[in-house]
């Protein structure tokens, strides 16, 4: 297996994963909050933003990663003839 391959390989786990939190960011976790506001829950909204935030800290590094695997990316296809 050739260290390219090993590269798109870990990049899509990585791809995969922020679509997948951003699904949860962005369109679940919201209706999550609103339900526990509804429920007049105010312990419970702040877990939910508690978990909101970190999902968006852990997102943060994952794009920060990928900015890494781009890069070894296009330093390892300029050296192929």
């Amino acid at each position: 297996m050739s260290s390219a391959t090993e590269l798109t390989k870990t990049a899509y786990d990585i791809l995969k994963v922020l679509g997948k939190d951003a699904g949860f960011l962005y369109d679940t976790i919201e209706t999550y909050i609103q339900d526990a506001q509804k429920a007049n829950k105010s312990e419970l909204v702040g877990i939910w933003q508690t978990i909101k935030s970190d999902r968006k800290r852990h997102m943060l590094l994952r794009f920060q990663y990928l900015d890494v695997l781009i890069a070894l990316y296009i330093q390892h296809t300029k050296m192929l003839p």
